[in-house]
């Protein structure tokens, strides 16, 4: 556990990220090499959140492409806040489009192979199981349990910034990721308990 001090550092550091975000994005219209750092610093994230609600590495690699190039368009028009918020505002944003254009299942065999040559055929394969099997308990629970669960932990986000997203309050925000880890720990059980 962390004492009081190293968590002061680690809220300290955290505003000095988000200080540096925030100058970052104010010169990125003009740096590409300020644009490049924030991609570098946030591509993870967006590319966790979008894989979580695809359940496919290839469409999630897109989608995250997607949002950085229109992140890279519309940097102009960024207003200071809160930079990693509104990057996966926009991989939100994304998602949304991407499964209003098609209605999509994922199968096992679309998604694309790790090149690690270290990685074990068996890992890999039970890597990709877990995956298909997390985004499909995702898109089975209530949307909006779903997104917020997202945001905040794929999305990395602070609940105020979700609750912003979403238009709700933060004590919603909190029932709502609650009841959605309830949701995927009932969904993601239950068949392990039918196999006994």
């Amino acid at each position: 556990m962390m004492d009081t001090a190293a968590q002061l550092a680690a809220y300290a550091g955290a505003d000095e990220r988000l200080a540096d975000d925030e100058a970052l994005a104010l010169q990125a219209y003009a740096s590409r090499a300020a644009f490049a750092e924030l991609y570098r610093r946030h591509a993870d994230r967006v590319y966790r959140f979008c894989l979580g609600r695809t359940g496919s590495v290839h469409d999630a690699q897109e989608l995250t492409a997607d949002t950085f190039l229109s992140a890279l368009e519309g940097v102009r028009s960024y207003r200071p806040g809160h930079f990693g918020a509104w990057l996966i505002g926009i991989a939100r944003n994304k998602v949304a489009l991407f499964y209003r254009r098609r209605k999509y299942a994922v199968q096992l065999d679309e998604s694309e192979p790790d090149q690690r040559p270290q990685a074990a055929v068996e890992q890999l394969v039970g890597q990709r199981l877990q995956m298909e099997k997390i985004a499909a308990a995702l898109r089975a629970i209530a949307p909006d349990r779903a997104e917020a669960l997202s945001l905040r932990v794929l999305g990395e986000l602070p609940t105020a910034e979700v609750a912003r997203l979403m238009g709700r309050s933060e004590p919603a925000v909190r029932m709502l990721i609650h009841r959605a880890i309830a949701d995927l720990r009932g969904r993601l059980a239950a068949p392990e308990e039918h196999e006994r």
